[in-house]
């Protein structure tokens, strides 16, 4: 009997839960700053000074400040004049030349361009390009039966690996259901007496039935120059989903998958890689029947295209009436 209820579900299916954010109060204020122009009555200033003037008209021999006024009327005119006069920069001398920009440099080719735009996306998104695995340009030239048995023969030795070559066309079908369902959840069957970690699924109950794991798609730019088959690259993590709803986006995935398509073009195959987390709680036999499940829920045209599929789109749209946790239990052990 299962020890999650489908009451447990209902509300990771209406929607997620959304991360409260402490909004953040700011107290600068900004101030508009404008300049007064302040005009003084001409008439004041003659008056303050009336005094000096009449004693400067009489040294000078003028009977009053007016006529002093009229006699110097020429200078005050040229002085004002010379006070409004709008200072211009000089021109620039016949030495001085305008400055003009270097020349830009010789532009790359696409190829080279493609090449080093895929190189920036993979180190910026921490995805391991396929060449850091394979010669890929030697592989290349081998028949796909060949490549196949060398993908795997290249993780034999890691206990903690997961790989798998997928044929093209099935992929595709993947992808394109991935696309508009980028997330679901997976039982991973247990007897009695087995459990996870404590982090993923607390303390165990009497009847354990399975524990349930969240897993996610994410669709990045292509670790190689992108051709017409090669325009991303996808991964998927799984996440036990009591450790998701506990810590969310900083919870710790235990099982990482990556496809690399760039043989998918030239060859017709997809070359999947897996990381197990040790110490997780998951061995590397139920991370891969877990992403065995991947298939059996995503293959829209092949072995979801029965109630699997009704269950991930039920999942997504967040219809509780069609989506039963019994049901998913049932549908992930048939093959």
């Amino acid at each position: 009997m299962a020890s999650f209820k489908s009451q447990a579900f209902q509300s990771l299916l209406r929607g997620r839960t959304p991360f409260i954010r402490s909004q953040q109060r700011r107290w600068a204020q900004v101030h508009d700053v404008r300049f007064l122009a302040t005009h003084r009555d001409p008439n004041q200033v003659l008056e303050k000074y009336r005094s000096k003037l009449d004693q400067k008209a009489k040294q000078e021999g003028f009977s009053s400040v007016e006529t002093l006024k009229e006699a110097h009327q020429e200078k005050i005119d040229k002085l004002r004049r010379e006070a409004s006069t709008i200072l211009t920069p000089e021109p620039p001398t016949p030495s001085q030349k305008p400055h003009t920009p270097p020349p830009p440099p010789q532009a790359q080719s696409t190829a080279q361009s493609q090449v080093a735009a895929a190189a920036k996306n993979a180190s910026s998104t921490g995805i391991k390009a396929l060449s850091s695995y394979l010669d890929v340009e030697k592989v290349r030239a081998l028949p796909a039966k060949e490549i196949e048995a060398l993908w795997r023969l290249r993780f034999a030795s890691n206990p903690t690996s997961i790989c798998a070559v997928i044929p093209l066309e099935t992929y595709e079908r993947i992808n394109s259901a991935a696309r508009q369902n980028p997330q679901f959840i997976l039982p991973l069957p247990r007897t009695a007496g087995e459990s996870a970690a404590p982090e993923a699924t607390g303390k165990p109950e009497e009847n354990t039935g399975a524990d349930i794991h969240f897993l996610q798609w994410a669709f990045h730019p292509p670790a190689s120059a992108p051709t017409a088959v090669n325009s991303h690259t996808s991964t998927v993590i799984f996440t036990p989903l009591a450790a998701y709803k506990l810590h969310g986006a900083y919870a710790q995935p235990h099982t990482t998958i990556t496809h690399h398509l760039d043989l998918a073009e030239d060859k017709g195959v997809v070359l999947m890689h897996g990381q197990v987390m040790p110490e997780s709680g998951v061995s590397t036999a139920e991370a891969t029947w877990l992403v065995s499940c991947v298939q059996r829920f995503y293959d829209f045209g092949g072995q979801a295209s029965g109630r699997k599929g009704e269950l991930l789109r039920a999942f997504t749209q967040g219809d509780v009436q069609k989506f039963k946790i019994e049901e998913l239990m049932v549908e992930a052990e048939r093959l």
